[in-house]
């Protein structure tokens, strides 16, 4: 299948973009990320993939709509943030991948032990159901561990949070606790 995959950052690309090419597919990185925070952060990621991809000569597509106002706003009326951030990514991908005759679309977070993995799933059925396009799913976890190894060994930018404000937020903010 030729898949476009959308890319959070380079290594939660690199194990999934592995076993996509050990099955046989025809995949392209897809870099759409308006909720990441702080710019600088957004930066790292964007060199990181274009690291990755001049190493391992892969395709990609490049939004760089770095429209952060707009998403929190969104963000900030949505009932779930994080279900609106995924459907808000995975919209952007089915229509690209609809507009550009892939066969189906999926996405990197589907590596992250951290990510709410059932919405995910729910979400991108949903959007294909809409669009047309096949939502490849693989449960691609179990290669987390994997991805990171790959990552050091090719010194790419590792993140420490998903990339939002309020994951930032989550990350270095913890309530004491009231006595």
């Amino acid at each position: 299948m030729k898949i476009l995959t959308h890319v959070c950052c380079a290594p939660c690309f690199t194990y999934p973009h592995k076993r996509m090419l050990e099955e046989g597919h025809d995949v392209t990185a897809f870099f759409y990320n308006p909720n990441i925070h702080p710019y600088q952060e957004y930066k790292n990621r964007l060199v990181s993939l274009e690291k990755y991809v001049e190493l391992k000569g892969t395709k990609v597509i490049y939004d760089n709509d770095y429209n952060i106002e707009n998403y929190l706003r969104q963000a900030l009326a949505a009932e779930e943030r994080c279900e609106f951030c995924y459907k808000e990514r995975l919209n952007k991908t089915a229509k690209i991948a609809g507009q550009l005759d892939f066969d189906a679309f999926t996405t990197t977070l589907l590596i992250s032990p951290y990510q709410k993995h059932e919405v995910i799933l729910k979400t991108g059925k949903k959007i294909a159901a809409e669009s047309g396009i096949e939502f490849y799913y693989e449960d691609f976890r179990e290669g987390y561990r994997e991805s990171r190894d790959i990552s050091k060994t090719l010194e790419l930018f590792m993140q420490k949070y998903c990339g939002c404000i309020f994951s930032e937020k989550e990350r270095y903010f913890r309530k004491k606790p009231q006595f």
